[in-house]
């Protein structure tokens, strides 16, 4: 990977006046928002503004939506021949290949997150999200129900017309194609919301989206603040599904709207509080506190399947703590920029603030502090905290119960299996889970009775996009990745046809 200096010109390059997208991309056009309004987008590393971005509202969104739907009923991408759909869409994968330094600076520049993960794997990760749907829609076939003879009845898979993707601000090209991508292949017309906090690689897909050929319509991108631009989309009574990732809060929210409007479909990844357990057989301490350590310090700690609570068994507790409290010193946060750092900076100073005082919360309720808390490289003028770490002798603590957000581990020790299993499912959440064993009858036992969508066994947060990706409990409902993303995104209709 190329050093500092280069992804620093690289970031004076793409933030040049003349280069940045700043204006909503409605209907194929770049516009202001109808009121002129903006909002600021800063720079986590160094709290400096990047650029004043288009504040959409509900006027805007109702030019997206129109622009949508008139797109869908035209049927120049809904009605286009799946390989045609196919091609298009590898285009745009190959497009956001070619262009993945620059769309890793933007996303390094707006979010914080260090180079080394937005090159080294979310930008591959986005186009290879687009091409896998590309190839895959022309593979799903329709069905032959097993009628009496008369009669064909066919099951066949339809677009749902209209979808609003509304995306945070952790994994923000990425998390947009596990929407976009799987949408758009089955045919749909797509009204895209970036998070205010991070809305630059978006539009930088908007105009990559225009140069694969994707029609007029079909892909719009509305920047704006969440009580604005989100409230419209989830109200709006044209639109047919809203797929959204951000706080289970703002999701019960999306429910709300759903059922004031159109009884649309939504589907949620909400938020997590994954417990991540070490038994006294883990085959590996030192992998396995690696694992932990990456687990919950990795961007930042803003990740929503991150294992903020780490249940470790005793007869191993002492020596797995001094390796896991070796790999977390380790991870510093250091320059975003600078493929070195291990951890970026905290998104904004709103983010930094709230996980400071859950850090404070801690400390005030009795855990005990083994390392960090600390903000740090306040001379930058960036969101930096150390990676945090905190014994807690009790389930009842704020930073055991709520979702932080944040580079905050909270450990609890363990003697048996039940007691393990009893605390991890303790939590209104249910996204992800981790155990680490070398008995593989435990492994099976307890993975069927965590309570979570995701269970990794010796490893954490492994995946692919052949895997499906999603919760249950508050944690949301439904599935991104995986052929499973495209029942979101389609209709089942039977055909009765009396042949005789």
């Amino acid at each position: 990977m190329q050093d500092l200096a280069y992804w620093q010109a690289m970031a004076e390059k793409v933030t040049a006046k003349a280069s940045l997208r700043n204006q909503a991309y409605i209907d194929g056009c770049w516009t202001d928002a109808a009121d002129g309004a903006t909002f600021q987008t800063v720079n986590p590393a160094t709290g400096k503004v990047i650029a004043a971005v288009a504040a959409c509202g509900p006027t805007d969104v109702d030019r997206a939506v129109a622009a949508a739907r008139r797109a869908f009923e035209q049927g120049a991408w809904s009605r286009l021949p799946r390989n045609e759909r196919k091609a298009t869409l590898l285009r745009l994968a190959a497009l956001i290949d070619a262009h993945r330094e620059e769309l890793a600076v933007l996303e390094t520049i707006d979010m914080g997150k260090p180079i080394r993960e937005t090159f080294g794997y979310d930008m591959a990760e986005a186009a290879r999200t687009y091409a896998w749907y590309g190839e895959a829609i022309d593979k799903i076939y329709d069905e032959i129900a097993p009628t009496a003879p008369g009669v064909l009845a066919t099951i066949t898979r339809e677009p749902v017309g209209v979808v609003a993707a509304v995306v945070p601000w952790n994994y923000p090209l990425l998390m947009a194609s596990w929407k976009v991508a799987p949408a758009l292949a089955a045919g749909n017309s797509v009204v895209l919301k970036p998070a205010e906090q991070s809305p630059l690689t978006a539009l930088r897909l908007a105009e990559l989206a225009e140069q694969a050929g994707i029609p007029a319509g079909v892909f719009n991108v509305v920047p704006g603040l969440g009580a604005a631009a989100g409230q419209a989309l989830g109200l709006h009574p044209d639109v047919d599904c809203v797929a959204f990732t951000g706080s289970t809060a703002t999701g019960k929210r999306f429910l709300q709207y759903a059922g004031q409007s159109n009884l649309k479909r939504v589907w949620l990844e909400c938020g997590g509080k994954s417990p991540h357990i070490i038994f006294d057989d883990c085959p590996d301490l030192d992998r396995a506190a690696q694992a932990a350590a990456i687990g919950i310090f990795s961007n930042q700690g803003e990740i929503c399947i991150a294992g903020s609570r780490l249940y470790v068994q005793d007869g191993i507790y002492d020596r797995f703590m001094g390796r896991l409290e070796a790999y977390a010193a380790a991870m510093q946060p250091g320059d975003p920029l600078d493929p070195a750092s291990a951890m970026g900076a905290i998104v904004d100073a709103a983010q930094l603030d709230r996980v400071l005082s859950f850090v404070q919360a801690g400390k005030d309720e009795g855990a005990g502090l083994r390392l960090g808390g600390e903000q740090v490289r306040r001379d930058s003028g960036g969101f930096y905290l150390q990676p945090t770490i905190f014994e807690c002798p009790s389930q009842a603590l704020k930073i055991v119960r709520e979702e932080i957000f944040g580079p905050v581990l909270a450990v609890t020790r363990f003697h048996a299996e039940d007691e393990a299993v009893r605390m991890a499912n303790d939590s209104p959440y249910g996204l992800g889970a981790g155990l680490w064993t070398a008995n593989l009858a435990r492994a099976h036992r307890v993975s069927q009775r965590l309570q979570a969508g995701l269970v990794w066994v010796n490893c954490y947060m492994d995946g692919d996009v052949t895997v499906p990706f999603g919760g249950v409990k508050q944690s949301g409902s439904g599935r991104d990745k995986s052929l499973h993303a495209l029942d979101k995104y389609t209709d089942l209709k039977t055909t009765w046809i009396n042949l005789t």
